[in-house]
């Protein structure tokens, strides 16, 4: 499961841009909604379409793995890039070239014809999603002046929980529905009327960029490095179960450890000659923050692996239809709405103790799903509390993460900090999907009891992590 982290510190200070017309704010605001919510949407689709997709398509378990995955790995890898081409050439234009490219690339999926084609298509979503998404709360900055930031939002927030609730559900409604004998494809497919409502809303309301191109050169060979070594680390994760774990993919992932390593002192040099970096690693020195980080990727890799194995498990073994299935993942993801607005709430007052309740939570809702699990004669009733529990949990984090991740990073330090905590968030989420349904598929039949002992224990890491963090959140 993807999210949104709603939190004011990565978004930053407004450039200077053409005031809009007031009356246009909130249609702006609301293309801004529907590029994020085409995000949404897809981050979500295969936990709901991967056994239909599979019927249409064919292919193995580790391609349907891939379908979720190489989306969120090229969305990880883009975010390194993504926002700053928002500085240098206009948030605005920025935001409308990744709507045009996200929309072809859902078509590209809806006409997918195998599944290389939808994992290549997938690709060039997460891409175009890397440079869609990070420009929006930047916009809404350069939309609203101080004394309405606030209610922008307010507004902003419960819209996108409202959509990670109902997203899964529609995409089960679309496949049940099978309209014009599209059946999956329509999950794709329906980007193209959000796409078309926020390129011209977005034309019509979203303000010009009025000040000069900043000098800054992206570090193409640096992404290029990156990517590499992200590869060299993921690709064998999701092929060694399906090819017996043969020797390569040992190499290939030791591989990965001095490809990386080269990446990080390319920063380092870039940093010392005065050249903008990609990743401003000094904010590593900092314990509160190095510990915060692995702390996103547990925690995001937990969820990610824990909702796909059990989106798959609902499906594949229970044999539900992708309605059902959505449905009852809905219990999820209307915890997670309940738990994010607890969490907005009470995060000042609660500090980091806010993680450890709802990581507490989460650990009381995994445990009681392990014996559900075991159930000969499992239904929907006895499924529907612990996954309640669970994204109450998980939604408490959501809000309050990063700020407290960042409470002691440096003002000058704040917009890499959130950057680099974007990007692996998606990493730890290919991770999660990677491990965990690798573990899954290896045997469907009892895969979701042992990716629920994993979840449980990457939680338990997670909740022990939290103590390295700041007491507070970034003011």
């Amino acid at each position: 499961m993807s999210t949104v982290v709603l939190d004011p510190v990565t978004i930053a200070p407004p450039a200077s841009v053409a005031a809009p017309v007031r009356s246009r704010r909130w249609l702006g605001l609301f293309a801004i909604l529907a590029a994020t919510i085409m995000n949404l949407l897809d981050t979500t689709v295969v936990n709901v379409g991967a056994p239909a997709i599979q019927a249409s398509l064919g292919g193995s378990y580790t391609s349907l793995q891939w379908v979720a995955a190489s989306y969120t790995l090229a969305m990880a890898l883009g975010l390194l890039t993504g926002g700053r081409l928002g500085d240098m050439f206009g948030r605005r234009r920025v935001l409308l070239v990744g709507v045009v490219g996200f929309v072809a690339a859902s078509l590209l999926c809806a006409v997918a014809w195998s599944p290389e084609s939808l994992i290549a298509a997938r690709v060039v979503q997460g891409l175009f999603a890397a440079v869609m998404v990070p420009q929006g709360f930047g916009l809404i900055r350069d939309l609203f002046p101080p004394h309405e930031i606030g209610k922008a939002f307010g507004t902003f927030g419960p819209i996108i929980g409202f959509s990670t609730i109902l997203g899964p559900v529609v995409a089960g409604a679309l496949i049940d529905a099978d309209l014009f004998g599209t059946g999956w494809r329509m999950v794709f497919a329906i980007n193209l009327p959000l796409g078309l409502f926020a390129l011209l809303a977005g034309r019509a309301a979203l303000p010009k960029a009025t000040a000069p191109r900043t000098r800054t050169r992206l570090d193409v060979t640096g992404a290029l490095t990156a990517a590499i070594g992200l590869l060299l680390l993921v690709f064998p994760l999701m092929q060694g179960r399906e090819q017996g774990w043969p020797v390569w993919t040992f190499a290939m992932m030791a591989a990965a450890v001095p490809v990386l390593v080269a990446f990080a002192l390319r920063q380092i040099r870039r940093a010392g000659s005065g050249r903008d970096p990609l990743v401003e690693l000094r904010v590593f020195t900092r314990r509160s923050y190095a510990s915060g980080v692995l702390f996103v990727i547990f925690f995001f890799g937990a969820i990610a692996g824990f909702s796909l194995a059990v989106g798959m498990f609902l499906q594949l073994v229970l044999g539900y239809s992708p309605m059902k299935a959505s449905l009852t993942m809905a219990a999820w993801a209307v915890g997670a709405f309940i738990g994010s607005g607890f969490g907005s709430t009470m995060m000042n007052r609660l500090g980091r103790h806010i993680l450890h309740i709802g990581l507490a939570l989460m650990l009381v809702g995994t445990a009681a799903l392990y014996p559900v699990f075991q159930l000969d004669n499992l239904g929907v009733r006895q499924l529907l509390v612990p996954l309640l529990v669970y994204g109450i949990g998980m939604g408490m984090i959501f809000v309050p993460l990063f700020g407290i991740i960042m409470g002691e990073v440096r003002d000058d330090e704040v917009g890499s900090a959130a950057g680099i905590l974007e990007s692996l968030q998606q990493l730890g989420a290919v991770l999660g999907v990677a491990v965990l349904g690798t573990v899954f598929f290896a045997r469907i039949d009892v895969g979701v009891e042992r990716v629920t002992l994993i979840a449980l224990a990457l939680t338990a890491i997670t909740f022990a992590l939290g103590f390295l963090l700041p007491r507070k959140a970034r003011a």
